[in-house]
């Protein structure tokens, strides 16, 4: 199989370009969701119905549609309701990371729900109250035993990211589509892309196994 190597060198630039606004959009789909599925998780183990009910609905809507459907209703009705055009990078962070967000909800309550109640009890035995049970005792250690999912997490993201490639916005997998309309060139230009999302993954998998070892050295001492 021969390949246009001066293609290819001429188009990597513009894939390298849209394999960083592939990764821009991961970060800060995964940053917010971490937010977003912090708090569902709490609403998800609180003994109130009016913050459990919901989360719980939030999270099972998500997770049981399709991120592309997400990315259509936010990118094609949402306009219908409030008005005006939505800009394809915001329709984009928005439906990945409402789409993150519920995931990292399931992430974070296994974790919480890992940590030993006698934990929690004794954290208020010792006076102090709910929040600061959560916040000094309960969620470091949920954190890091949560470390590998999250890493996941960042890496289902990164490969789903290119599903917003169907509204237009031109990250790697978009890119390659326009470079393929212009050169015709399938199969340099698909494999270029595949090397670069494969190079993406193992430099992430590699930071996640780094990071959860330094947690775990430092959880030893």
């Amino acid at each position: 199989m021969n390949y246009d190597i001066p293609l290819i060198l001429n188009s990597f630039p513009l894939l390298l370009k849209g394999a960083g606004l592939t990764l821009e959009i991961t970060a800060i789909a995964v940053g917010l969701g971490l937010v977003l599925g912090l708090f569902l998780s709490l609403g998800q183990l609180s003994r109130h119905a009016i913050f459990r009910i919901p989360a719980k609905v939030y999270v099972d809507v998500i997770r049981g549609t399709p991120l592309l459907i997400q990315i259509f209703i936010i990118y094609f009705a949402l306009p219908e309701i409030i008005g005006h055009r939505v800009d394809p990078f915001i329709a984009a962070v928005t439906a990945c990371s409402m789409n993150s967000g519920a995931y990292v909800a399931e992430i974070f309550r296994a974790g919480i729900q890992s940590i030993s109640v006698g934990q929690y009890r004794a954290g208020l035995s010792l006076g102090m109250t709910h929040g600061q049970v959560m916040r000094y005792i309960v969620l470091p250690q949920a954190f890091k035993r949560i470390i590998p999912p999250l890493g996941n997490e960042f890496i289902a993201m990164l490969k789903d990211s290119s599903l917003v490639s169907v509204i237009g916005f031109e990250e790697l997998t978009r890119t390659g589509q326009l470079i393929i309309a212009e050169t015709y060139a399938t199969k340099e230009i698909w494999t270029c892309v595949a090397i670069l999302y494969l190079a993406m993954t193992l430099t992430i998998s590699q930071i996640v196994r780094y990071v959860e070892k330094r947690f775990h050295i430092s959880g030893e001492r």
